[in-house]
């Protein structure tokens, strides 16, 4: 297997972007503008996150690291969670991956499983470019009190 090196200066300039481009606010902090997360709130307490997958966050093996396919299943559930009800934290979070990504866009849909008063019951489901389901997530959440 070859190695294959990424473009330095095309690294360079999506790190400054995220740098420059970041808020410590939901859709605008340093992870999301680091990703490239485009965020879709539907009318239905949904939510759509696309993205295409960058080099740089990709394993040895060529394919999209599995802590940063967590990160993303995360943050979808949790903006979800802040958009139709408040700020929230993660309790507790399992997944299971089904198929590697590679390359591409990639889409991430959360909904709620269980909404309650100060605990709720969130799925992510993320999809690679061919439309093919390649993990899926369930996670808890309590609401942060104000």
């Amino acid at each position: 297997m070859s190695k294959k090196y990424i473009d330095k200066a095309a690294a360079s300039n999506i790190f400054q972007h995220a740098i420059e481009g970041h808020e410590q606010v939901f859709e605008s902090f340093f992870l999301a503008k680091l990703l490239g997360l485009s965020f879709d709130y539907g009318d239905d307490d949904t939510l759509t996150i696309s993205f295409d997958v960058n080099e740089m966050f990709t394993n040895p093996q060529g394919t999209f690291h599995g802590g940063m396919i967590a990160t993303v299943l995360d943050i979808s559930m949790g903006h979800l969670l802040n958009k139709a009800i408040g700020p929230g934290s993660t309790i507790e979070m399992k997944i299971q991956y089904l198929r590697p990504v590679v390359d591409g866009q990639v889409i991430c849909k959360s909904r709620f499983i269980k909404k309650g008063r100060s605990i709720n019951f969130l799925e992510s489901h993320l999809y690679n470019a061919e439309d093919k389901l390649c993990a899926h997530a369930t996670a808890t959440w309590k609401l942060i009190s104000s």
